[in-house]
């Protein structure tokens, strides 16, 4: 019980603190355009009745966080799941492009770490290029990959999930790396103790060991990788997508919406990280680990 709470409650303060602020800066940011309202209604509103115009403005440019919650309902639960105003259908045609990038970027990773453990030549020549991969924005990248592909006929999924792979591919890399070079000195030598051979002692002692940074990198990557599907969406004009829900928002100036996109966005990342720890921590009790 001690622990629940020490859980919930800094987590519920931090929460109530963030919606508070979000109020106020609601007011303060939709202050210029009500006075503007206002004043071209030739109406003076109280200071009560003049903050509570400012929390429900059509197109506000901060919108509420019961503005966002309401719309966020209503396109996650009132609508059909195959109208292109719902939610779970955007964030489905967005999650599918991240499956897809994440799982390319996983398997890319432990490949590369693979290469870097055991091969010396690959770790002082390809590191550097891979940690300079990551200094070049996404969304430079993003257009160049959708143009190239869409050249030799390749467009969809596809070139959204390349996308996510160059975002997922670096943290699975560098945590496997770590993970592989994590066994002791000593364990080492008591495996060239047992005459192991080089297959030997990568099964059975440098996977185990990786197995806890790779699922750590795993939850970074999920949520990098949904952030390349986003951006995937926009340069390629997409119509359906939690970044197509963004880019019409943008370009109609209805903010809630796009609000309501990211809320979607990061219930999408919150659960896809928490499948990952739970996979993470089947895996770990498979292999014979004890619950902290």
């Amino acid at each position: 019980m001690d622990s629940f709470r020490d859980k919930i409650v800094p987590v519920t303060s931090i929460l109530l603190g963030v919606v508070v602020v979000w109020y106020v800066m609601a007011v303060i940011l939709n202050a210029p355009f009500q006075r503007d309202l206002d004043r071209r209604a030739n109406q003076t509103p109280g200071i009560v009745e003049f903050i509570s115009k400012t929390l429900v403005q059509p197109k506000p440019t901060l919108p509420a966080p019961h503005q966002v919650a309401v719309n966020f309902f209503e396109n996650t639960f009132l609508r059909s799941i195959t109208s292109n105003r719902s939610l779970v259908y955007n964030a489905w045609v967005t999650l599918s492009s991240t499956l897809l990038g994440f799982a390319f970027g996983t398997a890319l990773g432990i490949v590369i770490a693979v290469g870097i453990v055991h091969v010396a030549t690959l770790d002082r020549s390809l590191m550097p290029w891979i940690i300079a991969s990551q200094t070049i924005p996404i969304l430079a990248v993003a257009p160049m990959i959708i143009v190239v592909l869409a050249a030799v006929g390749i467009t969809g999924l596809i070139p959204k999930a390349l996308i996510s792979t160059y975002l997922s591919f670096f943290p699975v890399a560098v945590g496997m790396v770590k993970g592989l070079r994590s066994p002791e000195l000593t364990h080492l030598d008591l495996m060239h103790t047992y005459n192991a051979s080089a297959s030997q002692t990568f099964w059975k002692l440098r996977v185990p060991a990786s197995v806890p940074f790779l699922f750590t990198s795993m939850k970074v990557a999920v949520a990098a990788s949904l952030v390349g599907a986003i951006v995937g969406e926009l340069p390629t004009g997409a119509v359906a997508g939690i970044g197509a829900k963004l880019l019409a928002g943008a370009y109609y100036s209805q903010t809630i919406d796009i609000w309501s996109a990211l809320v979607a966005g990061s219930v999408v990342a919150a659960l896809l990280v928490m499948l990952v720890g739970i996979a993470g921590r089947v895996v770990d009790r498979a292999m014979g680990g004890r619950p902290a």
